[in-house]
């Protein structure tokens, strides 16, 4: 497998991001990694992922983050735009991490989520 064959949106903070990045890599697979909080996806690519990831983008957002509050997004209703627009100018509120290959994604929580791809 080359190694661009997988990528992870990776938050190397996270706790759930690292044991995902471990279970890839005991896996004989070494992925690209993207630290989404340095390089934030546009909202063009948060769409190509919420699409391998088959669901909407109000679905990506962290909901627990103190920030999804502090911009009063609870209980808001956002267009499919806004929702994509609001993840790529706050990339904290992405939930982590996400593993893509090919046209698949799945996000690692838990970690073990990410063999469907391996």
């Amino acid at each position: 497998m080359s190694r661009s064959a997988i990528t992870i949106y990776h938050n190397p903070r996270c706790t759930k991001s690292r044991q995902t990045l471990q279970l890839i890599r005991d896996a004989g697979v070494e992925p690209a990694i993207v630290e989404y909080l340095k390089e934030p996806p546009t909202a063009d690519e948060l769409d190509a992922l919420v699409r391998k990831l088959g669901i909407q983008p109000d679905e990506l957002f962290r909901k627990k983050e103190a920030l999804f509050k502090e911009l009063g997004l609870a209980g808001k209703e956002l267009s499919r735009d806004e929702a994509l627009q609001t993840l790529a100018e706050n990339p904290k509120l992405i939930e982590r991490p996400i593993v893509v290959k090919g046209r698949k994604a799945v996000i690692g929580r838990p970690p073990e989520n990410v063999n469907d791809l391996l």
